[in-house]
């Protein structure tokens, strides 16, 4: 057993090397490099620092708002199509961003149809609407993808008590505004905090939208200094600036989940079956079916049948036919990576809960705890995090063949997954067990299995679900994946979040829509198992 947790230790920090990395870039400061410092902070860090801070700040603002409202809606109230709303609220979050910017930016564009239909038929002149490829379209954007992760975790929190304690508020006499702004939000507001900190972090890891739109956020300057500049010092710095940036809002998301875990109660199903959601009618109901069917559309139904059109259109004008033969490549390429890295991930978080769940060494638990950092750092991150070692080792030892190790092969790119999507793992695989009894060790254990047996014969069938949710959603996670897979991959092998984003890049939206179809529908899978769990959960 001893061997066995110091090979989980070994693994875990191996896996922790590129954050390592990064923040190991600045004890080798010299002369030059502080020169670089220097420059970045006169020309290029101002730009990055503002544009992050705006984007974030918009997005922080715009998730806070919408996902709370929605929350609320379904949670509170009741009124027509509200059961529907309830999981289609969810599809959004099988939208990746950069995919939506390609669906809408084809729509809504100067050239696009709708802005040329309506200057023909109306004989208007001029742009019609300002730019999507913008800040504040960004902005946009990331809410209509991002608000999920509020609207998740408020629902969770209202749905415990908020229901009851607006009724007692209404037989005290309480107007309606009073009981939603006094009662029920500020239950939520722990919840409302750690699904904000989430989004700004999904939206600082971004490079897509960032690069497509043309903004100087961290995360594309992180990628302009490293491959386009071939500049690894400047490429580190911004990383760590980036990285402690995150790891302030880790910081605040994990107190927001403390305060959420000690303010939740339990309250009797007798309780909670004479409350019941206050029955809207009229322009009420109305106010809160538009509010919901509004994200739904533009975030994306909208989207997908917009996508079609392309992809149809594509299918139809395009003399040699849609590239069916490279898109199965690309595909699979993408499959084949993503189920190695599902795999590889969940055996990880199987093999760290047991162990986690007996007598932990001193220094597998910090350990684990370091990797389970790994979703919050960003792919361009990670990415830095990985090559700055690996030009350490290829300057020290030339004929080793580190560097076609790391960025010729798989191998770095499946590394490069496991160090983000390992945490995805174990926080599923250790939810599951924290519903497997102690005692099943302990009767076991007196009845003379070893531990491996108990594993085998009593955890795993147990945890079977919670294995299959692990590698789920670790697959979709790495089949949208971009920054660090356009770094990282090798030659001539694309996988369809990076084809889809070369595709866009050159203006070729109508090719890029296929494999953004393709992405989505992978995506949908988990958000049909969570709703049905959602579903299970409330009924």
């Amino acid at each position: 057993m001893r061997l066995f947790q110091s090979l989980l230790t070994l693994l875990c920090l191996l896996l922790a090397l590129p954050v390592l990395g990064v923040l190991g870039a600045w004890l080798a400061l010299d002369e030059a490099a502080l020169a670089v410092l220097r420059h970045q902070a006169q020309t290029v860090l101002p730009d990055y620092a503002l544009q992050s801070l705006l984007l974030a700040g918009g997005v922080g603002l715009g998730v806070m708002l919408l996902g709370s409202a929605l929350a609320a809606a379904v949670t509170l109230f009741d009124f027509p199509g509200r059961r529907v709303f309830e999981w289609a609220l969810l599809l959004p979050l099988a939208m990746p961003a950069y995919v939506l910017a390609y669906a809408w930016t084809d729509a809504l564009q100067f050239s696009g149809p709708l802005q040329t239909g309506l200057r023909q038929a109306f004989g208007w002149r001029g742009a019609l609407w300002p730019d999507v490829r913008s800040l504040g379209g960004a902005v946009v954007l990331f809410v209509l993808c991002l608000y999920p992760y509020v609207y998740l975790l408020v629902r969770t929190a209202l749905a415990e008590r908020a229901v009851q304690m607006m009724e007692a508020a209404r037989l005290l006499g309480a107007p309606l505004r009073r009981r939603v702004l006094a009662v029920a939000l500020p239950m939520a507001r722990p919840a409302i905090a750690a699904g904000t900190a989430l989004a700004l972090m999904e939206t600082l890891a971004d490079y897509g939208v960032g690069a497509y739109f043309g903004l100087t956020t961290f995360s594309t300057g992180i990628y302009k200094a490293w491959l386009v500049m071939n500049d690894r010092v400047a490429a580190a710095q911004l990383a760590s600036l980036l990285l402690l940036v995150v790891a302030l809002l880790l910081a605040a998301e994990r107190m927001a989940q403390q305060r959420l875990r000690f303010a939740s109660s339990r309250s009797g199903s007798r309780q909670a079956a004479e409350a019941q959601p206050a029955r809207l009618h009229g322009p009420a109901a109305v106010l809160a079916f538009s509010l919901c069917a509004l994200p739904v559309l533009l975030g994306f139904v909208l989207p997908v049948l917009w996508l079609g059109r392309m992809l149809w259109q594509e299918a139809l004008l395009s003399e040699f036919g849609l590239p069916l033969g490279r898109f199965a490549e690309w595909g699979w390429a993408s499959l084949r990576l993503a189920a190695t890295a599902a795999l590889a991930a969940t055996a990880l978080a199987l093999a760290l809960g047991f162990a986690l769940r007996g007598r932990a060494g001193p220094v597998l638990q910090p350990a684990a705890r370091v990797l389970s950092l790994g979703y919050a750092v960003p792919g361009a991150v990670i990415a830095v995090g990985i090559l700055l070692p690996v030009g350490w080792l290829q300057a020290r030892f030339p004929d080793a063949g580190v560097a076609a190790l790391a960025t010729g092969t798989a191998f770095g790119l499946v590394y490069a997954y496991l160090v983000r999507f390992s945490a995805v793992a174990l926080q599923s695989v250790e939810a599951g067990y924290a519903r497997v009894s102690p005692s099943i060790d302990e009767t076991a254990r007196m009845l003379g299995s070893r531990p491996p047996r108990v594993f085998f014969r009593l955890h795993l069938p147990l945890l079977q679900r919670s294995a299959l949710a692990a590698a789920l959603l670790v697959f979709v996670d790495v089949m949208k994946e971009l920054p660090a897979t356009l770094v990282l991959r090798p030659f001539g092998s694309d996988t369809l979040a990076v084809v889809a984003y070369n595709f866009a890049r050159d203006e070729r939206l109508a090719e890029a829509a296929l494999p953004s179809l393709a992405i989505v529908a992978v995506g949908l899978i988990p958000v049909v198992l969570l709703s049905r769990a959602l579903r299970a959960g409330s009924d």
